[in-house]
């Protein structure tokens, strides 16, 4: 199991970051019909559309710029979701200064990137939103860098973290977005935005081989 992250594997990880989003787009646009407008779904895919186009190739593949070309497809992405997703992954770019990006370095990136958002939208733990998965996943982490744990070990933590912030959706009152029309009819229903922040991690730690048998997330789950 490596304990780096360079071009090729960065490169996998968005990839099975757009796979599993792929497959799990219809779902994701439900979850945003019934607490949003509905346009989650095609938003994200337009942006990792435009991610897969900008992608180096894998000679010239290296950490930042696999990440850089994430945030280029993000950015250019209509609705709100995409240009914050954009502005993390330029973060988690920036998080490593060499080709390769150690558990250190990217849970820099992460953590720099979850206080760009922070700042611009002002969405807090609770508020029904990505960061309820992303803060948590960041925290834990951070933690698993600082304890010296493995790149693998950090990342299935940080995995798991994301997904039990992203369950949480469920029983929370969006105070952020379209959502906060809806209101109580919007409860059970998980928010899309925390959802993609978990399969973003279950790819990276499937990437460097600490992935599970992860079953799709729900608000039975």
């Amino acid at each position: 199991m490596t304990n780096l992250i360079d071009g090729t594997a960065a490169l996998t990880w968005i990839t099975s970051f757009n796979e599993r989003f792929d497959s799990t787009q219809a779902y994701l646009t439900e979850l945003d019909r019934l607490a949003g407008d509905g346009d989650f779904g095609v938003n994200i895919a337009s942006a990792l559309e435009r991610t897969r186009a900008g992608l180096p190739t894998a000679t010239e593949a290296t950490f930042p710029t696999v990440f850089q070309a994430a945030s280029r497809g993000f950015m250019a992405t209509g609705g709100t979701s995409g240009p914050l997703f954009g502005m993390w992954f330029r973060d988690i770019a920036k998080g490593s200064k060499n080709d390769a990006a150690a558990v250190t370095d990217i849970a820099q990136g992460i953590a720099a990137g979850l206080s760009t958002i922070q700042k611009l939208g002002g969405a807090r733990v609770g508020d029904n939103t990505m960061i309820d998965a992303l803060q948590p996943a960041s925290v834990a982490l951070t933690a698993a860098a600082e304890r010296g744990n493995t790149l693998g070990g950090a990342l299935l933590e940080a995995a798991l973290a994301a997904r039990a912030g992203a369950e949480s959706t469920a029983d929370l009152i969006a105070a952020r977005g379209r959502a906060t029309y809806v209101g109580e009819l919007a409860r059970g229903v998980l928010d899309p935005g925390a959802v993609t922040i978990a399969l973003f991690f279950e790819a990276g730690a499937d990437t460097v081989g600490a992935g599970q048998a992860w079953q799709p997330l729900s608000a039975s789950a």
